[in-house]
């Protein structure tokens, strides 16, 4: 089985002053990932792996790049899922912990449950050893102005959200790796402004990320309620179930998203067959994937560019 990794950084309108930044970090996560599964190793950790350095990454609403609440609060959410066995870790609401999508996997890995919120989490965290730090130092310079400068209420609609450079989003990855298992993961500092606990699409199984081997992998980005409503990555993966391909499935998920509830957004997918597409209704979206020794990337509608990698 060939391994293949595709990562996204948000789909929003991008502005040309972070187009150059948000697709070299989608190019490096991408890159990470496929040491990984190159290695030998397992697409759960790719994914991990992947995701972890988008975290640790500025320019993304995720860990040291998080988004504001109304409180001035940074509150993380993360999903991390593999293919084989259906298991799951999630949390929400966590404030200092730097790496969310690594305590999603300790929730799996070491707990009996699927997901730990706010308080919760972050005694879990602190009980396993998970290093935090202040929460202040996941907060960039440039995102308390932004916060500062340009407060306003959360009730705002999804097309001035995701299709003015006000919005802001999540990153992800999904990979298959040589044993033919595919797994996924989701990371956010959620939505500029939102309510003190709102909690997204992101950690939610089924629809911020989904991972089965009978069917694929999906890391989903874009307005979080409309997601939810519509549960986009079991959604897209119910249209490969019956014969699609991943990009027709992706396609006609965000369409009908669209039409019932007004919905932008994005979704990388990957099949069990290495089958995959990177797919975004928002003005932009980062994307980059490798795929038997090519690095292909993007960032505008219908654009795929690549880099031989031997």
């Amino acid at each position: 089985m060939k391994p293949v990794i595709v990562v996204h950084g948000g789909a929003w309108a991008i502005p040309d002053t972070l187009a150059e930044t948000s697709v070299a970090g989608v190019k490096a996560a991408a890159l990470a990932g496929s040491v990984v599964l190159k290695r030998g190793g397992r697409a759960l950790d790719a994914v991990e792996d992947a995701v972890r350095m988008m975290e640790d990454d500025p320019v993304f609403d995720a860990g040291h790049g998080a988004v504001l609440n109304t409180d001035g609060e940074v509150e993380l959410d993360a999903i991390i899922m593999e293919g084989e066995t259906l298991a799951a870790g999630a949390v929400s609401s966590v404030r200092n912990i730097a790496n969310p999508v690594s305590l999603a996997r300790a929730v799996m890995e070491k707990t009996d449950h699927v997901m730990l919120t706010d308080r919760g989490a972050n005694l879990f965290a602190e009980s396993i050893g998970v290093p935090t730090l202040p929460t202040d130092a996941l907060v960039t310079e440039k995102e308390r102005k932004e916060w500062e400068h340009r407060y306003k209420r959360y009730i705002v609609g999804v097309k001035e959200l995701f299709n003015s450079q006000w919005g802001h989003d999540t990153v992800g990855a999904v990979a298959l790796d040589s044993f033919g298992n595919v797994a996924c993961a989701t990371s956010t500092g959620g939505i500029r402004n939102k309510m003190v606990g709102r909690v997204g699409d992101s950690p939610v199984i089924g629809s911020g990320g989904y991972a089965d081997n009978k069917t694929g992998a999906v890391s989903c980005t874009g307005h979080g309620e409309s997601i939810l409503k519509v549960t986009l990555a079991r959604l897209i993966l119910f249209h490969m179930d019956q014969g699609r391909t991943a990009s027709e499935a992706a396609k006609s998920s965000l369409q009908s998203m669209h039409e019932r509830v007004q919905g932008c957004g994005g979704a990388i997918v990957v099949s069990p067959k290495g089958d995959w597409t990177a797919t975004f209704t928002t003005e932009r979206m980062a994307w980059a994937a490798v795929d038997e020794n090519v690095l292909y990337y993007g960032l505008n509608p219908k654009e795929e560019l690549k880099e031989s990698l031997k």
